[in-house]
């Protein structure tokens, strides 16, 4: 492969390092999907787990590694996964986390936040506006600023799922060819897609993202950092404005596409996914059965992992969304 930031041995290595109650998620076929998204579907499970997110892995490499430096003290900007991430894992090893968030990200985030010990800052705007508080506290403080996407860590301990789904290629006689990945800042992105380039070549990374949030698919089509000015997304996971260079530049190594989704079918997605098997999940958790919705024929004979990478949605926004939604799809 080309000079990247990601490591394999390090990857492999973060397996020693992360909590196991993070690692070895649930990974298996849903036949009950597959007549209305007219493939065979496997699910990889990230919810499964205290933070309900995929999260964690990256967390736990993160304050590892500040504790073993004797650091007693870290912040952060999140949407909301990321911060109950670190909460979680900075309270088992007695870092003092802070995290910034908008005031508008979902109540139930906000209050898990808190409920795991961390100190939570409020901003009047979006995540990327959070993120610039974030770096100001450091600075200020003279803390460690984690940056998610754009600290390695967060990248590598995500990319263990990777190894989780290279394994499961080992060990099935129905293999999957594409996998499918929510699209945000890049951690996951970027983890896994380069774990499947450098291990199992011939699955397909397929990067999913909302219409109202298209800066970092953008950039990938264009091969250049593309910004916005806004998002428009119930996604609210996934919604930056202001894509990072370096994390780009991974990800142009190893995604082999990038598609924008309507909203219309990530609140299908969330609707069959309920319906079909059972789970409650996030917007961003559902973009890649919107993915497939709204391209069957790119996807018909195919077996497609959607890793469903989280499930800490507000209960009142989540029942108007499934209330309207379509049962069979968009």
């Amino acid at each position: 492969m080309q000079e990247t930031r990601l490591d394999t041995a390090r990857i492999r290595a973060a397996r020693r390092m992360i909590d196991p109650i993070f690692l070895d998620t649930p990974l298996y076929r849903c036949q009950a999907l597959e007549p209305g998204l007219e493939c065979t579907v496997s699910i990889k499970l990230e919810t499964a787990n205290p933070v309900r997110s995929f999260k964690g892995r990256g967390t736990e490499l993160v304050a590892s590694l500040l504790a073993d430096e004797g650091s007693g003290a870290a912040v952060c900007a999140s949407a909301g996964n990321l911060g109950q991430a670190l909460a979680w894992s900075g309270h088992g090893r007695g870092l003092d986390v802070t995290v910034v968030a908008s005031r508008f990200a979902p109540v139930a985030k906000l209050d898990r936040i808190r409920a795991l010990g961390a100190r939570l800052e409020l901003v009047d705007g979006d995540f990327d506006m959070a993120r610039e508080r974030a770096a100001a506290i450091a600075r200020h403080d003279g803390i460690r600023l984690v940056e998610d996407s754009l600290d390695i860590e967060t990248c590598e301990g995500a990319a263990t799922i990777g190894l989780e789904l290279v394994d499961a290629l080992a060990d099935t006689a129905a293999p999957f060819d594409t996998v499918l990945i929510a699209l945000g800042g890049g951690a996951m992105a970027t983890g896994v897609g380069h774990v499947l380039k450098a291990l199992a070549p011939g699955v397909e990374v397929i990067c999913v993202q909302p219409l109202g949030a298209p800066a970092m698919t953008h950039s990938w089509h264009q091969r250049r950092v593309i910004t916005t000015d806004s998002t428009d997304t119930i996604a609210d996971g996934v919604a930056g404005r202001c894509p990072i260079p370096a994390v780009l530049d991974d990800l142009l190594l190893v995604a082999d596409d990038a598609v924008l989704v309507r909203e219309a079918s990530i609140i299908a997605g969330m609707r069959m996914l309920l319906d079909h098997a059972g789970l409650v999940v996030e917007p961003s958790a559902a973009l890649g059965v919107a993915a497939i919705l709204e391209d069957r024929d790119r996807f018909a004979g195919r077996h497609v992992v959607t890793i469903v990478c989280g499930s800490n949605v507000d209960v009142d926004a989540y029942h108007r969304w499934i209330g309207v939604a379509p049962i069979h799809g968009v």
